[in-house]
């Protein structure tokens, strides 16, 4: 009879573990689809923005008193509207760029790395994103692909010169250079489980016109 009941004890409690684990899989699997729904609804409220940015342009603030100018500012830096679009037509990359490469940023589109160029301007312009969101697609990038930078200015075309991989120590990637470019990095491998320890680069230069 003890023994009976021991076995009867055993089922239960690995009937539990069971539940927990299925409910644990659920709230996970939960979570996940609701991170990339977010990220994706994100991109194409970001597109909207821009598209909207191109259309009517910053307002005219020649009358503005400075406190207006300062609180449309604040406001204008907490509706984070995109600087630019990228995109990489053969891969099928076509994201919102927004400034900074915080959390918020790369999780609804890719960011402007601070102290390089401004999207589509002389110089490098640095553009970060996440290896297993937007920039994914980078694996199959070649030597030779357009890539475009759409500004509320304009459209320019570059084509990408060489990708290489390097240490997350080795800021050198986001120096100066004499052409306009671009330079797009991301987390690698690709696949990697956990934080990836090498960065993957990609460098455009300015199409000939």
């Amino acid at each position: 009879m003890p023994l009976a009941r021991i076995r009867l004890t055993g089922g239960a409690f690995w009937r539990a573990v069971e539940v927990v684990a299925w409910t644990a899989g659920v709230v996970c699997l939960s979570a996940w689809t609701l991170a990339v729904g977010s990220g994706h609804a994100g991109r194409r409220e970001a597109l909207t923005q821009f598209a909207a940015l191109k259309a009517v342009g910053p307002p005219d603030m020649r009358l503005w008193s400075p406190e207006r100018i300062r609180a449309w500012n604040d406001a204008e830096k907490q509706a984070a509207a995109p600087l630019a679009i990228l995109r990489i037509p053969r891969i099928g990359i076509e994201v919102p760029i927004l400034e900074g490469t915080d959390d918020w940023a790369l999780n609804r589109a890719v960011g402007h790395i601070a102290d390089t160029a401004a999207p589509g301007a002389d110089g490098n312009s640095g553009i970060a994103g996440h290896r297993d969101g937007f920039f994914r697609p980078l694996k199959d990038v070649n030597v030779g692909d357009v890539l475009e930078i759409e500004t509320p200015r304009g459209s320019t075309s570059y084509r990408i010169e060489r990708t290489w991989i390097v240490e997350p120590e080795d800021v050198s990637v986001l120096d100066p250079t004499p052409v306009r470019s671009v330079t797009l990095v991301t987390c690698y491998p690709f696949y990697f489980v956990g934080s990836a320890p090498q960065r993957f680069i990609v460098r455009a230069v300015r199409a000939a016109s």
